[in-house]
Parts: C-alpha cells; structure tokens; sequence
C-alpha cells in the first residue's frame, strides 16, 4: 500500500502503477484532454474522506490565511498609461482571495501525503510530458490553500507559468465559476484584440468549468485567459494548488512571499 492510499482513488487513478495497462490508459487519456481543451479533469481523484479531513483542517487555521487584494493587468505588469483605457496592457481587474502556506498544513495531513509523493510528481510529469518535473523548494507557496469567500474573484489573466495543478475542495454556493478561452494567445501573436473582447465582453464565448469536490485539474494557463467570477452565496470556494516545476529548488522571492503570504520564510523542506 502507499502512504497516499486513502487520500487517491487508486482504482480509477493508479498513479502507482504507471507502468501498467490502467497506468497507461489514465496517461493517455490525460494527454489527450489537455491537448484538447487545454485542461484535463480528473474528478473524484481525491477521496471524498480526504477532502472533509483536509476543509477541517484548513478551518483550523482559517485565522491564519493571508488576505490579498489587488488590481492588475492579465499579465501580471505594470500597466502602460501610454496606451488607450481599454487596451490589454493597460486595463486593470480586481482579485482578491486569502491563502494558507504550506507550513500551516499539518504533518501528515492527506494534501501533504499526495504532494510529497514522488509517484504523484511521476504522474503529473507524465501528463505534462517534463521528465523530470521538480515540486517546489518554497516553503510557503509549494502546496497552498486558496479561499475565495463571498466578494471574492480571480480577475483575468494568464499565468506566468506554463501549467497549473489544483484540487478542488469546496464549490460556494453561487457564482466562482471558472471561466477561459484556450490558446487566446500565441507565442507569434499576443493577440490583444481578442483579449480586449473577452475582458469587454465579460467572457463571451469562453468555456465555464464546474468541478466537483475531489476533482484534480492539470491546466496550461500561460496561453488561456482565465478566471474566477465573483463568489457569492454563504459558502467559501476553497481549493489546493500544488507547484511543480521543470527544475530544482524553485521558490518565490523574498517580495513575492510577502505579497501573497504576508510574511518570509527561508528554510524548505518540501524539496
């Protein structure tokens, strides 16, 4: 048995057993979503056991996140005040969530069990099709739980990163829907008309996601524009992010750790 057992549903995920027909097929198939649709979903690869536990002892240390608010661009820089309002480069949109680092997840805690586990890095390796793929060395952002509470959202974007690797854990009850328009830009064209429409437009066209507690999701974000709408209702989006990465001893910068945690931490044990 492995020591994520009762955290994975093994029979429909074997990432233990790569190496067989069932290990096989579940690459496969993974592969050719994400090729498809630009994300690939696994529900109920998470025990729904292990996501009780896993709320209840995110509930714990709920006192603890880190709350962010923030206007941006979708691409994360500076806007450029030369262009018109409207104009990619310079519009701005609102996010706003809290987070929980790594270091406050308990040892041994189901989330922590599967991240650890070099057979869970083999397998998100062998989606993504990066051997080796490294987890992080950050202390604070290698496996983060993210809350969107009512008035909460995630404005457009497209991630740094070429991929993303999330878990959901709690749907809220109206609105956190996550929205994204595959491949909208390209490594040859940036193609801002087509960003400016979608941001205008308040997702025209794009495709909406609803995942189910237990559901993993392995996402190429740099090329999507994406987001989470607003929450509403009286119950929290809650969801994991795991950080896996194409080289050793990734971690945030000292100003980077402070924005999204609200605080520095130096030492790492997550490797």
């Amino acid at each position: 048995m492995t020591e994520y057992a009762d955290v994975v549903d093994l029979d429909r995920y074997p990432i233990h057993d790569l190496d067989s027909e069932a290990g096989r097929a579940l690459v496969a198939q993974s592969r050719a979503a994400l090729l498809d649709t630009g994300i690939c979903q696994l529900p109920g690869f998470v025990r729904a056991a292990a996501v009780e536990l896993t709320l209840t002892q995110a509930a714990a240390h709920a006192e603890q996140e880190w709350s962010s608010e923030s206007t941006h661009t979708v691409y994360f820089i500076k806007p450029d005040e030369s262009l018109d309002a409207d104009h990619p480069l310079r519009r701005q949109v609102r996010s706003a969530k809290k987070a929980l680092a790594y270091d406050l997840i308990p040892d041994g805690a189901p989330l922590k069990r599967l991240y650890e586990s070099d057979d869970m890095t083999r397998f998100i390796g062998a989606v993504l099709e990066i051997d080796p793929l490294y987890r992080s060395d950050d202390p604070l952002d290698c496996l983060e739980i993210a809350s969107f509470h009512p008035g909460d959202e995630l404005g457009w974007h497209f991630d740094n990163s070429e991929f993303s690797v999330t878990l959901m854990l709690q749907e809220p009850a109206s609105g956190g829907e996550f929205d994204y328009y595959p491949a909208l830009r390209t490594v040859d064209d940036e193609n801002f008309d087509g960003v400016a429409h979608a941001i205008e437009s308040d997702g025209e066209g794009s495709i909406r996601i609803t995942t189910a507690p237990g559901t993993l999701a392995v996402f190429h974000g740099h090329r999507a524009l994406h987001r989470v709408t607003l929450v509403e209702g009286n119950l929290t989006r809650i969801n994991a992010v795991l950080t896996f990465g194409d080289r050793p001893g990734m971690r945030l910068s000292e100003l980077t750790q402070k924005l999204f945690y609200g605080r520095n931490v130096q030492s790492a044990d997550a490797g």
